[in-house]
């Protein structure tokens, strides 16, 4: 059985992060510039308050285009709001079982609030093989 390890422990820090008033096509061009399909957006107290998705991109680009209206606006106009986070010390069998339940990808990590982490199947997985590599 996998010893209890904690999400704290494989997640990837320092992420590329949006502030609800950022301009949307400045975050476009960070996704792509970073080559990742979404980010956390955070307040100036660094919490977490939504995320960004190439999704949302696109689908505030089609309304915009469907209605004729000008494309732009802030990121807080249109990133998912309800999100889905893991506490930083929850165990990664846990994770994983989230993982597999609710197919997600990627969880955001947060600690009193506040964003700390982001944790991934890989990082699941890594830490997985770690745990065999020692056994």
């Amino acid at each position: 059985m996998l010893k209890s390890v904690s999400v704290q422990d494989y997640m990837a820090t320092g992420l590329v992060t949006f502030k609800p008033e950022t301009e949307l096509f400045e975050a476009i061009s960070a996704l792509l510039r970073y080559k990742i399909s979404g980010a956390p957006v955070v307040n100036k107290k660094g919490e977490l308050v939504g995320l960004l998705s190439e999704v949302d991109c696109l689908r505030a680009i089609l309304t915009h285009t469907y209605h004729e209206e000008e494309c732009g606006g802030s990121v807080a106009d249109c990133m998912t709001k309800t999100v889905e986070t893991i506490n930083y010390d929850a165990d990664i069998v846990d994770v994983a079982r989230l993982f597999i339940d609710k197919g997600r990808r990627r969880l955001p990590v947060v600690k009193d609030g506040k964003l700390v982490g982001q944790i991934s199947r890989s990082d699941v997985l890594r830490a997985f093989e770690a745990f065999a590599e020692n056994e």
